[in-house]
């Protein structure tokens, strides 16, 4: 016999047992609960109209986050709240919410198709930011970079972005209903073993151990694999897969912790990427923008670093600056566990060094010396919500130039670690180029012969992203980047700023 689904559905218990485990949570909101407010604009993410909000017992306490319902496969809900644009009322004593009111008196819908999904987005920032420490609201100030974070998962046909801005900007001063407290009733909801739920169609397990994460995966080895779902919820929505077995990791608390010390980062492999930010940052600031432009909000806020990395795209925005710095995986089994550099893992296309049972448990990065140089940079036609062309992440360890009894001393490169993403067909160093910068002088000779070695790292890809041309002259152009903010830091090389 099957376990059952249960979760929190707008302050009510939902409890399912007939479902195929590959339904999305937006076709369970439309079909079988008839909230029809959640839109379907582009089923993989991209849109923002199927927003919801999902509240999880962390500590304690429920932590909210925003999230895209139609890649959230329905058994990843068990023991979570769900709150939809249908709630909100209730929320504010039957009238709209501050964050639908500010929408109403700045004009900011006009076709009202994505209207649901930009409320669901600002009623997320309006009550818990992506760290789950801090509120907005009640006069807090809230500034444009934020606003422009929540949002940017949100797209409008009609271009209706200024009055939305507006009123995104006006509810930090509205009075903030309180949530209703969720926690007593979340922790009826929890489980201290694995969710086996089986239907005809097929099975989802959800373990909440390692051990019983490689059991399950040992005795399935040909499962899949899913934490936050955001590639697996396209096979679903998009390729009509087949997923018989479905294993899923985000459960599993010894993987989603994170811990720093003065060796390094340690990341577990669920952890999602807003869970991770502000512990990477901390490590290297260069990550900084990077990971502003790291899909979106909502997906960030599902997509987990070790998914991002046990996936393997060429294009994949975390592995280049992780592999920069020197990141080591932990690879767990029944067999036991093992080690390695991040680059090792990627054999070829679609390839990774993983062992039949074996998942990613954690990722390691070793803090990078005071005197390593760190930039990253991605190259894209669209600043937000837009898949790489070209990722390049550069980790140099610079001598400083100095003056000796001999004469000046011109700045050395003592170490060189360059990794691209979009130029080959995995995430990879460029050896070749490291190696001519390595123990050389920073100057312009040294960097004209490191653009030079790029062309026996890689034979680019050409796709519709891209060029083969533009990507071999962009990894050239980035690394004359680099010398040029490290040798003429007078010179502006280009910085974005957030509309107001």
């Amino acid at each position: 016999m099957t376990e059952r689904i249960r979760f929190l559905l707008n302050g009510r218990v939902r409890d399912v047992s007939d479902l195929a485990p590959t339904t999305t949570l937006l076709e369970y909101l439309r079909t079988v609960e008839h909230l029809t407010g959640s839109k379907e604009g582009c089923a993989e993410g991209d849109c923002g109209a199927c927003t919801v909000v999902v509240g999880e017992l962390r500590e304690g306490r429920v932590r909210y986050r925003s999230a895209n319902a139609c890649i959230l496969l329905l058994p990843m809900l068990d023991g979570l709240e769900v709150i939809t644009v249908e709630r909100l009322k209730t929320l504010a004593g039957g009238g709209p919410h501050p964050v639908q009111q500010a929408m109403v008196e700045h004009h900011a819908s006009q076709c009202g198709f994505c209207t649901p999904g930009f409320v669901m987005s600002l009623f997320a920032l309006y009550h818990e930011d992506e760290r789950g420490n801090r509120h907005i609201g009640n006069g807090e100030p809230v500034g444009a970079a934020e606003i422009h974070d929540a949002i940017a998962g949100n797209l409008c046909r009609c271009t209706g972005y200024r009055p939305i801005l507006a009123a995104a900007r006006a509810i930090a001063s509205q009075t903030r209903p309180a949530l209703p407290d969720t926690s007593s009733a979340l922790t009826l909801l929890q489980r201290d073993r694995e969710l086996a739920y089986r239907v005809p169609s097929g099975a989802f397990f959800a373990p909440r151990s390692l051990a019983e994460l490689s059991s399950r995966l040992a005795k399935y080895p040909d499962a899949t694999l899913v934490a936050g779902a955001t590639d697996v919820g396209l096979w679903v929505t998009k390729q009509q897969r087949s997923l018989p077995i479905l294993v899923h990791a985000g459960r599993v608390d010894a993987l989603r912790r994170i811990a720093s010390d003065d060796a390094g980062l340690m990341i577990g492999a669920a952890a999602t990427w807003s869970e991770a930010r502000a512990a990477l940052v901390a490590l290297e600031p260069g990550l900084a923008e990077l990971l502003s432009r790291f899909a979106s909000m909502q997906i960030r806020n599902s997509a987990t670093v070790g998914g991002n990395i046990a996936n393997g795209s060429p294009i994949g925005d975390g592995m280049p600056p992780l592999i920069a710095l020197g990141a080591r995986l932990r690879l767990c089994s029944n067999q036991g566990e093992r080690e390695l550099a991040l680059e090792d893992y990627y054999l070829d296309y679609g390839r990774q060094d993983r062992r039949p049972g074996e998942f990613v448990a954690s990722i390691f990065v070793p803090r990078p010396a005071p005197s390593t140089v760190f930039r990253v940079w991605k190259l894209s036609k669209r600043f937000d919500q837009d898949i790489s062309a070209l990722c390049g992440a550069f980790a140099l360890d610079i001598r400083a130039a100095r003056s000796t009894p001999e004469g000046d001393q011109p700045a050395m490169v003592r170490a060189a670690r360059i990794a691209f993403g979009g130029m080959a067909g995995i995430p990879r160093r460029a050896s070749a180029s490291e190696a001519a910068l390595t123990g050389q002088p920073w100057t312009e000779a040294s960097l004209e012969a490191a653009i030079a070695a790029l062309d026996q790292d890689f034979t680019p890809i050409g796709d519709h992203r891209a060029s083969a041309e533009y990507r071999r002259l962009a990894g050239g152009n980035l690394l004359r980047r680099l010398f040029v903010e490290t040798t003429r830091p007078e010179v502006a090389t280009g910085v974005y700023r957030h509309a107001g």
